[in-house]
């Protein structure tokens, strides 16, 4: 069935999501907050920007005015950097029709409050409306070229889960349910910490050995947390865990894994993100991570010294010798 879609960003993976869910019947206007902006998207019909190559289909219709993209949208995907998600929420929630779905397509943890994205979509909205993450391994650019993907459907109302998955279900991308929401969006915001210090690893050119050990070490380390905030383990082994994790380390496309690419090589961290045009969110959410374990009591040895080596405390190397060093200890402790 035909549906409305609404979609929050005209970043790459809005972008993405707007290709895919045209390609497979639905109607779509994509939200950008430039209007200049989203004026050339519109003349192009390509984003240059953040998605170059793909052209947009027909059925995306592009605009800066919220209240034109969400007016009858039955689905509203928020695909927003984490740091823009709560502003953009608050001023979409006036106009959101009553039966709207809403769906968090972004990974992170807000800074400031420590929210998962789907707690900041829920507060901003009153609670008023099914909220569903979407999450797993998934290269904007691969989902726009209809490569095939598998993803994760999360949320504590079946109905609103099924929905999505039937909405934006294709020939090339798969959804599967759960209702493990804090489990999905801390494997999806995780992971790219993991992801910095798997680039670390490449920068430094210390071997497979070591990304295989900081991999699945970094899969303990999201378990922990996650689990602390009512998360499960097994859904951390699955897509939106461990799938999205080695995918985020090993994947070219990564730009986490590019700024820890980049320092382990002796850049800074200033002169690499103003290089970037995209947000790399491991960057934000390595800090939001140390202090929800705080807050739990879990250590997270490689989030800490990720954050040593971005809040230039410790090189890249010395990070890497901190690690190995620590206390010997059960493999299975946690």
């Amino acid at each position: 069935m035909t549906e409305h879609v609404a979609i929050l960003g005209a970043g790459s993976w809005g972008t993405a999501l707007a290709v895919h869910c045209a390609r497979v019947g639905h109607n779509i206007r994509l939200w950008g907050r430039d209007a200049a902006f989203v004026d050339e998207l519109d003349r192009l019909r390509e984003n240059t920007r953040y998605l170059p190559s793909v052209q947009l289909p027909e059925r995306v219709q592009v605009t800066s005015s919220l209240q034109r993209a969400l007016d009858g949208a039955s689905v509203v995907v928020a695909a927003v950097p984490s740091h823009g998600m709560r502003d953009v929420v608050r001023s979409a929630a006036a106009h959101l029709a009553r039966q709207a779905v809403i769906v968090s397509g972004t990974k992170g943890l807000e800074r400031e409050s420590l929210d998962r994205m789907s707690q900041v979509i829920a507060e901003e909205t009153g609670d008023r409306h099914p909220v569903v993450v979407l999450s797993g391994p998934s290269f904007a650019i691969e989902v726009a070229r209809g490569l095939p993907t598998a993803v994760v459907a999360a949320s504590p109302d079946p109905r609103a889960a099924a929905h999505v998955q039937d909405c934006l279900k294709g020939p090339t991308f798969r959804l599967y349910a759960s209702d493990d929401v804090p489990g999905v969006e801390f494997g999806g915001a995780l992971k790219n910490v993991i992801a910095i210090a798997a680039g670390v690893v490449e920068g430094l050119g210390l071997g497979h050995n070591s990304m295989a050990a900081l991999i699945t070490r970094g899969l303990v380390e999201i378990s922990r947390l996650a689990c602390a905030e009512g998360g499960r383990r097994d859904t951390l082994s699955g897509l939106s865990g461990l799938g999205d994790l080695v995918l985020t380390c090993t994947g070219d496309l990564s730009r986490n894994r590019r700024v820890g690419i980049e320092l382990g090589r002796g850049r800074s961290l200033d002169d690499i993100l103003s290089q970037m045009r995209m947000v790399a969110e491991g960057v934000r959410t390595t800090h939001a991570a140390l202090a929800l374990g705080v807050r739990h009591g879990v250590e997270l040895p490689i989030a800490a010294q990720m954050d040593a080596v971005l809040e230039r405390r410790s090189s890249p190397r010395e990070a890497v010798e901190a690690l190995m060093l620590r206390r010997q200890r059960q493999e299975t402790d946690y």
